[in-house]
């Protein structure tokens, strides 16, 4: 057997862990959070509910959710040093390296940092819930040059979020938009941020650090920076007019098109599924903007559905329609990934508690295909 019998590259196909978390089935297009699909999420929930549901396994009743929801809405608020880290690196680091950083220093200011628990990293989860959506709220409204919003514990999560963003209480409408898409975005089983949480953790370092690790995975264009990318491509295509042309161009070309294909799904991504529906329903009374980037994406969804999606099996992703939405929303495009950031936390957390329980450090194996026994030569030899 040779190595390129051996290696699974990209640990692709390969289990990791045992997990009730999380649900994906890629052959027939459904995702589950804790046995629920997640259409009834969608329909039904709240983001706050399904962070409770992830973190403890079940829906809570009324009074255990009222409990949860005071516990978490009471952590929102931010140190005035990471107020401070944050106001010195805008306008020099990226929103996802700023939040890396300020996420990071939140450890000096936790108590129970090395308590490591099940209760106490249940009580660390609810502080990082709280606190990444506060800090990158705050991103967004330092970038955009006006004066720190200090969060409201009297608003919902996703109403906190535009609120310590934009400076005014949202319209609810576009608050239960973003509490969808912060459903969605929820959790997604063993991707590659979740994975490089559980191989930080693993090695029984805390929380945060595993959650830093989670945040600086998703930086990258292939995992949670991809809806930033498919936005720019938008941009780049112009119009709805330019969508065929522009998309018949890249394909020739062979350039990789943002927001299309997955690694897991091969079928349209239900995620993508539940998003296009309010995405018709904007592209109805919007305007400027916002009403162009939904015709492009509409566009664009129904040419490489047409041309690449029964043949080639490359269908749209959560991230395609995402920009979109996020621009109706208010959401500027490099606040995207610090905002998916926010809405995976309880995913993060939720595996990160689970893996605990029976812990074993990652260490894989490498097909080593260099040379042997090469003879040392000193420096004045070479």
């Amino acid at each position: 057997m040779d190595a390129d019998d051996k290696i699974a590259v990209g640990l692709e196909g390969v289990y990791v862990a045992k997990s009730s978390i999380c649900k994906v089935d890629g052959i027939n297009g459904k995702l589950y959070y804790r046995g629920y699909a997640i259409e009834d999420i969608a329909k039904n929930s709240s983001f706050e509910e399904v962070c409770y549901l992830l973190l403890n396994g079940k829906l809570p009743k009324l009074a255990e959710f009222e409990e949860f929801k005071k516990a978490l809405y009471a952590e929102r608020d931010l140190p005035e040093e990471i107020v401070g880290i944050i106001s010195e690196l805008v306008g020099k680091a990226s929103p996802m390296d700023i939040l890396r950083t300020a996420f990071s220093a939140l450890s000096g200011f936790d108590e129970k940092l090395n308590d490591n628990t099940e209760q106490a990293n249940m009580e660390k989860s609810l502080k990082i819930i709280s606190r990444i959506s506060s800090i990158s709220a705050a991103i967004g409204r330092l970038e955009s040059k006006a004066q720190y919003v200090k969060p409201d514990k009297s608003l919902s999560h996703s109403q906190n979020f535009l609120y310590m963003l934009n400076g005014k209480k949202p319209e609810q409408e576009k608050a239960d938009l973003l509490d969808l898409m912060m459903m969605l975005h929820a959790e997604h089983s063993s991707n590659a941020s979740t994975f490089s949480t559980l191989v930080t953790g693993s090695t029984l370092a805390d929380i945060y650090a595993a959650v830093t690790s989670g945040i600086s995975t998703l930086k990258g264009p292939l995992h949670g920076g991809a809806d930033e990318a498919a936005l720019k491509m938008m941009d780049a295509i112009g119009s709805p007019e330019n969508t065929e042309r522009y998309i018949d161009e890249a394909l020739a070309g062979k350039q990789r098109i943002m927001g299309f294909g997955h690694r897991v799904y091969k079928t349209y991504d239900p995620r993508a599924k539940i998003i296009r529906g309010h995405l018709i329903e904007i592209q109805e009374h919007a305007d400027g903007k916002v009403k162009n980037l939904t015709g492009i994406a509409l566009a664009a969804e129904k040419m490489m559905v047409e041309k690449l999606g029964e043949t080639k099996g490359i269908w749209p992703n959560v991230d395609f329609f995402s920009g979109p939405i996020y621009a109706y929303l208010g959401v500027p495009g490099n606040l995207f990934t610090p905002l998916f950031a926010a809405s995976r936390a309880p995913g993060w957390c939720a595996h990160m508690i689970e893996y605990w329980r029976n812990n074993k450090l990652f260490r894989p194996l490498e097909y080593y295909e260099g040379e042997i026994d090469k003879q040392y030569l000193s420096i004045d030899k070479r």
